[in-house]
């Protein structure tokens, strides 16, 4: 922790340094120029593999796997996003290489292998379904191969009533007295 907190108190020291050292060579508008352009360029490539991590993520929880590594991905593209869109060479360079997909693989996996180390870490994983009425949050109790049991929620949408017993005899009271 301490490591991470010295890193956060140098860099913007020497961000600052690195930006007017560039200036001095290149010129100042010529700087800025390059700084809005690696920002617009960053936006556009995070979003792109957003886009592709977040298809290769449904894929695999379709296919009942839990998308650890895309999720690990998925995260370290939005440390990509913040970096990239502040004004800086070395925020763009650390950027840059949670963006691009080799990269950012082997530091997701390296985020994965310290994740499954540390014994506070816990996760869960809820499965769902998108369709023309929205999101709904499924159950699944099922059983694999081993004899697992998969256990979860079901939340019902207003366009589903659920017909109990009690639900059929309060209607039918509700008939009787008209």
């Amino acid at each position: 922790m301490g490591k991470l907190f010295i890193l956060f108190a140098v860099m913007p020291i020497v961000e600052i340094a690195v930006l007017i050292h560039v200036g001095e060579i290149i010129g100042g508008w010529n700087t800025v120029a390059i700084v809005l352009f690696t920002a617009f360029v960053g936006a556009y490539l995070v979003k792109r593999e957003g886009i592709s991590t977040l298809t290769t993520a449904q894929r695999k929880m379709q296919q009942g796997k839990v998308p650890g590594e895309e999720m690990a991905q998925g995260l370290l593209l939005v440390i990509a996003g913040v970096l990239l869109v502040t004004p800086g060479f070395v925020t763009d360079f650390i950027g840059l290489l949670f963006t691009l997909p080799p990269t950012r693989k082997f530091f997701a996996k390296s985020l994965m292998a310290k994740m499954v180390a540390s014994p506070n870490v816990s996760a869960s994983f809820t499965t769902g379904q998108f369709n023309q009425h929205g999101f709904k949050q499924g159950t699944a109790q099922s059983s694999d191969a081993d004899g697992d049991i998969i256990e979860g929620e079901y939340h019902a949408t207003d366009n589903e009533r659920l017909n109990t017993p009690q639900d059929d005899n309060h209607n039918s009271d509700n008939q009787r007295r008209r």
